[in-house]
């Protein structure tokens, strides 16, 4: 049984990795209601929620059926990221993650994110500071380094682990690499094989299939693995993992009408916890993914993003099948 801290989070939990503008509650309880384990919040600003700022609280939101949760935080200062670490505690998250991995501009840039791979002696004092600030468990996500000849990642795991960090997930690119070219798996291996490592190591990267996920856990030997964009449009993407490594067979693909179900009670939850304008607009994204690959669609997602009636939407949805 693989432990966070001393949270039980399953043989081989999935972890559904934090997404910037996906990853809220509405979508976190599809996921969770198809088998994802482990969920964490969108990354919040450390300076956002000190400042108090409307979109930074409104992303503590937790709920209980979500657990074991993680709230994660980022910022480029060590005071405040102490501090914010314990107003998340305050919202009773069962563990506080680091995001060390975030690559964008904006984010990166300010030494925040991935950008704190540039200088690992803060990274290290920053995690002990956190550590030392919360009860929680505190875990981290990162990447393998900044660019190709900065991949220290065994090196900077084993000193965060030796701060006093309960888990780390590690995304198999650099900072540089952005999303693009393939996830360079061998050095999370690294990570887990070091014999002074004994903290749960997460991978994450490139995870598409289920075959993926047993190759991957097989060959590179990690505690879990982290699914991001695999899960965008495809929830049950968890159980269908699942059912393959107990199996070794595919779980049957949801029909039309399971999807338009699954749609609606993502709609639901995004027009209850965001608000009827906000929830109805920011479901927008979505539509696209969760009806990939369906003949003569365009017509009807033209509709679903521009309708702004929650009613008239569903309706839609029902009319699909």
């Amino acid at each position: 049984m693989v432990k966070i801290g001393n949270i039980e989070v399953g043989e081989f939990p999935l972890l559904l990795a934090p997404m910037e503008d996906v990853s809220d509650p509405p979508f976190r309880a599809v996921c969770k209601k198809h088998g994802a384990d482990v969920m964490y919040t969108e990354f919040i600003s450390s300076e956002g929620l000190i400042r108090d700022a409307a979109k930074s609280v409104q992303k503590l939101d937790v709920f209980e059926y979500e657990r074991p949760i993680a709230i994660q935080i980022f910022g480029n200062e060590i005071e405040s990221m102490r501090q914010s670490a314990a107003i998340c505690e305050q919202a009773g998250p069962d563990f506080i993650d680091i995001n060390y991995g975030c690559p964008v501009k904006k984010v990166a840039g300010k030494g925040a994110g991935a950008g704190i791979l540039k200088d690992i002696p803060k990274m290290v004092e920053m995690t002990k500071e956190i550590v030392n600030s919360t009860s929680l468990p505190v875990t981290v996500k990162t990447r393998l380094g900044w660019d190709d000849n900065t991949k220290y990642i065994v090196d900077v795991a084993e000193r965060l682990q030796d701060v006093g960090i309960a888990a780390i997930a590690i995304h198999g690119r650099t900072r540089s690499q952005m999303y693009k070219g393939e996830a360079d798996w061998s050095l999370i291996a690294d990570v887990k094989n070091n014999p002074r490592m004994h903290i749960p190591v997460f991978g994450n990267g490139d995870i598409n299939s289920p075959e993926k996920v047993v190759e991957y856990k097989n060959r590179f030997g990690v505690d879990g693995i982290m699914v991001g964009r695999a899960s965008i449009g495809n929830p049950w993407f968890f159980n269908e993992v699942k059912h393959f490594m107990k199996t070794g067979e595919y779980l049957q693909k949801p029909s039309l009408k399971d999807k338009v179900k699954i749609v609606k009670e993502h709609l639901k939850f995004s027009v209850e916890w965001k608000g009827h304008r906000l929830g109805v607009v920011e479901m927008r994204r979505h539509y696209a993914n969760y009806f990939k690959g369906i003949e003569n669609f365009k017509p009807i997602r033209m509709q679903l993003v521009t309708i702004d009636s929650y009613d008239e939407l569903v309706t839609i949805l029902n009319n699909i099948v």
